[in-house]
């Protein structure tokens, strides 16, 4: 069975400006981008885009792609002066690991990029740098990422403090279904150049779909730990009027706005597991299927009630699922994190906006608090300090390039 990583990579796709798939065929082989002696070519940069869209990466696909790539071509020319090679059989093997993020092995994965247009050659270059960095890095700095015994000491203590922070968004979420799905990722990418409130706002209550945008998309106070994985990088990068890069969700997409950001004394709980039922409407966003959506969220109080409303129904209309946070779909994430127990949302579509979800969170399941591990303390402090030192080492590379722009 294909996972829900991949029945949601077609809509993704349709949502990823792909305007450079225009080229004439005599350019599109051509050098977009040349560092040093190294070069990138407009289909590696079209592939990568179309690649990113699969995985539904956050952030603008197109820039996305000229960086990874650039950074790739780094990588691989550092592994080859350190004398590092990745052979065919450490490959194949990342390919597989990669592919079983998703329950697929990866030919499974190779069939179904085929499908969406990306070569096997570009998963296969994509997993090669990968592996290649984790070399080099290994290599160059593990000798010197130890974690001292006053440090790891620090870092036990420091986990019991209960601290944490809370951010202020405003929200903007777009229907995109396929015939408009690029007019809406442009005008999103309009959108995101803001760094006012007021025009944040203006364009929340003309364009969003939720039930923020009569606020002009404005959240209360989260803890930063309740939002979607996906969303708490971006969000932290961002200065107050920032608002993050177009995210694509299916059949939407999605902007933030950075109103605010505060430490907190006290960390909220984290998460085992969260419990949601989705109800499945035909009819999209149209007034009357709103409108049917909004009798039914009157008469029920918990998911149960979901069942005595699709009684008599196919099976498929009444999703009830428990899953992981890390494991939610992206957009019921974005959703579910603005929900307590028993509350509802109709924001959200499926079957390229002909069907609209009813919504409702069921419940969390909080974690089992275990006491600090000093080996898993240590290992997350080397870690965090290989990673450091990577990216010090990346960035020192990509100074000592020279990288042309050719098109």
């Amino acid at each position: 069975m294909i996972s829900r990583f991949l029945r949601t990579a077609a809509a993704a796709l349709l949502i990823a400006p792909l305007a450079p798939l225009s080229l004439p065929a005599q350019g599109l082989f051509s050098p977009a981008i040349q560092i040093d002696e190294m070069v990138i070519t407009n289909y590696e940069i079209n592939q990568r885009v179309a690649f990113l869209g699969v995985l539904r990466a956050p952030g603008n696909p197109q820039e996305l792609a000229r960086e990874q790539l650039i950074e790739d071509r780094l990588k691989l020319r550092a592994a080859r002066e350190m004398g590092i090679t990745v052979t065919p059989e450490q490959i194949a093997e990342g390919m597989e690991e990669f592919a079983g993020r998703a329950n697929l092995t990866a030919e499974q994965l190779i069939a179904e990029l085929s499908n969406l247009g990306v070569a096997a050659e570009t998963f296969r270059d994509f997993v090669q740098a990968g592996l290649a960095w984790r070399e080099v890095v290994r290599t160059r700095f593990a000798g010197s990422a130890q974690a001292s015994e006053a440090e790891i000491d620090r870092a036990l203590g420091a986990a019991g403090g209960g601290s944490s922070v809370r951010v202020l968004l405003a929200e903007i979420i777009m229907p995109a279904p396929p015939p408009e799905a690029e007019a809406v990722m442009a005008r999103a990418q309009r959108i995101a150049r803001t760094t006012s409130e007021a025009e944040f706002a203006a364009a929340a209550r003309q364009y969003s779909a939720t039930a923020t945008a009569r606020s002009g998309g404005k959240l209360p106070w989260q803890q930063i730990e309740d939002l979607p994985p996906v969303l708490r990088p971006l969000v932290l990068a961002l200065s107050p009027g920032e608002v993050t890069d177009p995210l694509a969700i299916p059949n939407a997409v999605a902007l933030f706005q950075l109103r605010a950001i505060e430490e907190t004394e006290f960390a909220r709980p984290s998460y085992a597991a969260v419990e949601y039922a989705a109800y499945y409407m035909t009819g999209g966003r149209s007034a009357e299927t709103l409108a049917q959506a909004a009798a039914i969220e009157a008469r029920i109080d918990t998911c149960d009630d979901l069942y005595g409303v699709a009684k008599g129904q196919p099976e498929e209309v009444l999703d009830r699922t428990t899953l992981p946070p890390e494991q939610l779909p992206a957009d019921i994430a974005l959703e579910l994190s603005k929900l307590d127990a028993g509350e509802t949302s109709t924001a959200l579509t499926r079957a390229g906006g002909q069907t609209l979800v009813l919504l409702m969170l069921c419940g969390r399941t909080p974690a089992v608090e275990e006491a600090p591990d000093r080996e898993a303390v240590a290992t997350g402090l080397r870690n965090r300090r290989i990673g450091s030192l990577s990216e010090s080492y990346l960035e020192q590379l990509r100074a000592d390039a020279r990288i042309m722009e050719l098109n």
